[in-house]
């Protein structure tokens, strides 16, 4: 008996196609890209956030994690005692923070937002009490957490998970709990920017939570990386809803972070 689906491949069909022409869209609208991926509610560029952020009309909210200027950029990674050295390509993109510039541009373009590693960005950021702390146990000499600046103006949290055997695709990459806890802090938004995308963890954690996510990576191993993370995500998501999820039809509901109809080049054909 087959198990084929002529409706799941319809919708599957339908996807791809409305996907296919919402990336070849937003590459015109967005010229600083190098290459666009359109999966489900997921924009990702390829490129520098700096070039790119200034064509997006905005978004509810920032969770990123930037360089801290502090050389975790690659090379050979230690573990816990009994573990396997780790080595990563060293990239060389940590060795300084991001330009103030680019932290004035996030604050304009959304509405709210957490920013990783803020303790290293305190000549760039205003003044705030709403830190979230991130309690790593991982004992010996490694730090036991990482603070995230936020425009909360509410009391500093702590949140405990430990990240061993979470990550190895990024020499800084963070547990999805982690983002998916920092989403609790933004109830209220509907689409969320990474502008420090590395591998991809805030848009899997915004996925499982059916969140709209844009995404900003400029080295292309890791924009890659994303690319198929991200996928997994919404392949898994699709799996544990037990139904296809088609693409809400575009003339009617979708709203592009640039504002215009992303289905007018369908419209002639």
């Amino acid at each position: 008996m087959s198990d084929y689906d002529p409706m799941k491949d319809a919708f599957d069909s339908y996807n791809v196609a409305i996907n296919a022409n919402r990336a070849r869209l937003l590459m015109q609208q967005c010229p600083a890209a190098q290459r666009v991926e359109v999966i489900g509610r997921c924009e990702l560029y390829l490129g520098d956030c700096a070039e790119i952020m200034p064509f997006l009309n905005g978004v509810d909210a920032v969770l990123t994690d930037p360089p801290y200027g502090i050389g975790e950029d690659g090379g050979r990674f230690r573990g816990r005692k009994g573990q396997n050295i780790k080595v990563l390509p060293n990239k060389g993109w940590d060795r300084q923070t991001p330009d103030g510039s680019i932290f004035d541009m996030i604050r304009e373009i959304s509405n709210h937002q957490i920013i990783w590693g803020g303790n290293y960005f305190t000549d760039k950021l205003p003044p705030s009490k709403g830190w979230l702390y991130w309690q790593k146990l991982m004992g010996g000499d490694f730090a036991d957490g990482e603070l995230a600046w936020t425009s909360r103006d509410r009391a500093l949290r702590e949140f405990t998970c430990c990240p061993k055997g979470k990550g190895g695709l990024h020499p800084t990459q963070k547990p999805v709990e982690v983002m998916g806890w920092c989403l609790n802090f933004l109830p209220d938004a509907r689409s969320i920017l990474d502008p420090f995308m590395g591998s991809g963890t805030t848009g899997v954690a915004c996925v499982q939570r059916e969140l709209s996510f844009i995404g900003i990576e400029r080295d292309a191993d890791y924009f890659s990386i994303c690319v198929d993370r991200i996928r997994d995500a919404h392949r898994q998501s699709n799996i544990l809803a037990g139904l296809p999820k088609p693409a809400p039809a575009p003339v009617f509901e979708y709203s592009s972070i640039f504002g215009d109809d992303p289905s007018e080049g369908l419209k002639d054909g």
